[in-house]
């Protein structure tokens, strides 16, 4: 027996909405009590003030359906974890909060869990470790139930949403001593424990519905993953009184799940159909019996609904399915709040765009069309919306293409100009953005300081930089970044085809925000962005100064883009610019230029039958990137917190000289791929995490380097932190480096260097 069904679905909802606040309030109210500037309670009505206020704003606009446990102090597959107790006992002993930021953030003594990338997107989750011997366990009063009773005390009435088994368990890897061949879905059975128990709690607290979120069902998924969602959803759809069950899929379309969930007991699918198949496709015939929660407003780029195009999809689908409710894509997580805040923005292009909350407008205003649309009868006239204007460029990569010497020869040229000893140190380019720093920036952009003044304070911070690098004895340096907001940003602010907003701030992990540029016209270079303050570095230095640089298909990942051309174009079109400044960067007399590309494994698309067609175009945009640079000088390229050891071949594809790669945050899980030992070029696994306060004894360090000479031919090696420095504090910083640089020495010592 199932549940009963008293009432439909509500004819319009969202499958999230942003959580940071439109001023970045949590992140605030975070740093603040991670820096014991504030209490915990504050913290809490930090939290219960911007969920009253993201409920308050989604009845406003009208929307039917209000989502609930949305909201996350750093992030929702942490807080699935928490929810089965499924927390190593190396993090218990504290407060709740203590023990949830320890898994996040690490402490003095324990490193946090591993951090990735939330499936193609720059959202970043803490990955939980579930072992043979997990005890989850069930605890009343938990957080999906104290946000319902918090809603309703408010008068408002939600539905809660739950990181689904299935996807918890993809998820999750493997706990530290688990017996070969054990992977976490072999848990499945106990976690559907807890989650029959969570489902019975919140019906009796009178919930009629809650979501559950299966985004990993959109990927490739074997037959015995695909057991496991039959299995599991016949299990929770079974029991008498539960609530109705909306079963949630994003980032693409559910494929071969469709039928097994469609042959469960749960009430509602939701649907992708921005990057999924289309609502006529085949196979939608399984939905008759359903509720489709149909995602016609993409929740993750900026510009504005077709609302034809929307619409004709949702009647195509209404005479296929049971019901269909109007959504987003995926939960608006991924946008900023209000494009109404850009007053700065050029009114042609804002017109173009919705955020957040403008996306919820056209969930509400699609509802009202599709509720007006006689079935079979014509649909209604709607305006379409604003277009970009005159005709797209070709985008193909304009500039001359010529490919590098071979990997040996560059390698001997380098060797003899560089001269650099094995285990070479370095950092991966920024350092600590202080305070003082920031109020420079914004005092600049508000008209409060002048040119002249701010470029003296971006010189005085370069020399510190530098001369703390050399106090501290690294062999390669970078000149810090305080220029520079943002890795992507500071491109787009310099570079035609992009705008930048003022308040569209989205969150990237934690207290990580990022403010991702609007892609929306072709791409130029006007002028150098970056060769002054490199050639002013390095006139401070007989030591090599790396020129730094954001690499092409991570500015686009990472930016807004422009949606009337295919991506690949749009990236070498990019790889142009980034071409022109290599060039000039190397006739400046920079000898060492890093293009990081942290972004390559997250834009790949989920799908196995389309990632090689990917990696192609996206490797040879690298390359048309890099390839003007001539053999002396040593190209530098970078990824982190991205799952890279799945794309190994095609980090060697990018034929960069050297690698710097994240592997301390995930315990050198890279270092034990069967393809790192024929990987022929430089690799620097990172010995250092920078995303967590902590900093490591010079044990961890030096039993890291050990592990990295062990799987690489140590004149292979160099040494490095997970990712830039910017997050952290200076006190941190140079305790850190002073650690790696000691660790290195004592290394080469070891080996006899």
């Amino acid at each position: 027996m199932t549940a009963a069904r008293t009432t439909p679905f509500p004819p319009s909802t969202v499958l999230g909405y942003p959580r940071i606040g439109p001023r970045r309030e949590l992140k605030r109210a975070l740093e603040s009590y991670w820096e014991g500037r504030s209490t915990v309670l504050e913290l809490r009505e930090t939290g219960a003030r911007l969920r009253e206020q993201a409920w308050r704003r989604l009845a406003s606009l009208g929307l039917g359906a209000l989502p609930s446990n949305t909201f996350s102090l750093y992030d929702q597959v942490l807080d699935a974890a928490v929810m089965l107790d499924a927390v190593p006992g190396r993090y218990r002993g504290g407060s709740a909060e203590d023990t949830y930021f320890a898994m996040a953030r690490g402490t003095a003594g324990v490193a946090p869990l591993r951090m990735t990338k939330w499936f193609d997107t720059n959202y970043h989750y803490i990955v939980p470790e579930v072992g043979p011997d997990t005890a989850f366990a069930f605890t009343a009063g938990g957080k999906a139930v104290s946000e319902v009773r918090e809603a309703r005390a408010l008068g408002l009435d939600t539905r809660p949403v739950l990181l689904g088994p299935v996807t918890f368990l993809l998820l999750s890897q493997a706990a530290p001593g688990a017996p070969a061949g054990f992977v976490p879905l072999d848990r499945l059975a106990d976690v559907l424990e807890v989650y029959e128990r969570v489902l019975a709690e919140l019906a009796a607290e009178g919930v009629g519905w809650v979501q559950l979120d299966e985004p990993a069902l959109v990927a490739d998924r074997s037959p015995a993953e695909l057991l496991a969602v039959r299995v599991a959803y016949e299990r929770l759809g079974a029991p008498a009184g539960r609530p109705a069950l909306l079963v949630a899929s994003y980032f693409g379309g559910l494929g071969e799940a469709l039928p097994v969930l469609a042959a469960t007991g749960v009430e509602a699918i939701g649907l992708d159909l921005v990057h999924g198949a289309p609502a006529d496709g085949p196979g939608l015939e399984v939905l008759a019996a359903k509720t489709v929660v149909a995602g016609v407003v993409s929740g993750r780029e900026v510009w504005r609904t077709c609302p034809a195009r929307a619409l004709a999809a949702l009647v195509a689908l209404r005479a296929r399915a049971g019901q269909v409710v109007v959504s987003t894509s995926c939960s608006l997580l991924h946008v900023p709040y209000d494009v109404e805040l850009e007053s700065g923005l050029d009114p042609r292009l804002r017109e173009r765009l919705a955020f957040a909350d403008q996306k919820v407008a056209e969930v509400v205003e699609l509802a009202g069309l599709l509720a007006g649309a006689p079935p079979g009868g014509p649909l209604p006239r709607v305006p379409a919306p604003v277009t970009p204007a005159g005709e797209p460029p070709d985008g193909q990569g304009r500039g001359e293409r010529r490919e590098r010497g071979p990997y040996a020869v560059r390698a001997a040229a380098q060797a003899g100009h560089l001269r650099l000893p094995p285990l070479a140190t370095t950092t991966i380019g920024s350092f600590p953005q202080t305070g003082a720093l920031r109020a420079a920036r914004a005092a600049l952009a508000a008209g409060e300081l002048e040119e002249p003044a701010y470029e003296e304070r971006v010189r005085a911070e370069i020399e510190r930089v530098i001369g703390l690098q050399e106090r501290l004895g690294l062999d390669v340096l970078v000149h810090g970044e305080p220029e520079r907001n943002d890795m992507v940003q500071y491109f787009a602010e310099h570079l035609e085809g992009f705008a930048v907003t003022r308040h569209g701030w989205v969150q990237s992990y934690g207290s990580r925000c990022t403010r991702p540029p609007i892609l929306h016209g072709e791409v130029g270079r006007p002028a150098p962005i970056t060769v002054r303050w490199a050639r002013y570095a390095q006139s401070l230095t007989v030591k090599p100064v790396k020129g730094m640089l954001t690499g092409p298909v991570t500015i686009v990942a990472w930016s807004f883009v422009r949606d009337d051309l295919p991506l690949r174009d749009v990236v070498f079109q990019v790889a142009d610019a980034v071409r022109a400044e290599v060039g000039d960067l190397e006739a400046a007399g920079i000898s060492i230029i890093q293009v990081d590309e942290p972004a390559l494994r997250e834009l790949m698309p989920l799908r196995r039958e389309s990632q090689d067609a990917y990696l192609r175009w996206a490797v040879a945009a690298y390359r048309h990137a890099t390839s003007g640079a001539g053999d002396r000088t040593q190209i530098h390229t970078h990824l982190c917190y991205s799952d890279a050891e799945q794309i190994l071949a095609a980090v060697d594809g990018l034929d960069a000289d050297v690698t710097s790669i994240e592997s301390a945050r995930s315990h050198a899980r890279i270092l034990g791929e069967p393809a790192v030992a024929g990987f022929a070029r430089g690799l620097g696994p990172g010995v250092y995490d920078i995303h967590s306060p902590r900093v490591p004894s010079a044990g961890e360090v030096e039993e890291a380097l050990r592990t990295a000479v062990r799987a690489l031919p140590s004149g292979q090696v160099w040494v490095n932190p997970d990712c830039g420095l910017k997050t952290r504090t200076y006190e941190q910083v140079e305790a850190a480096l002073a650690t790696m640089v000691q660790a290195a020495r004592r290394v080469r010592s070891e080996l006899g260097w």
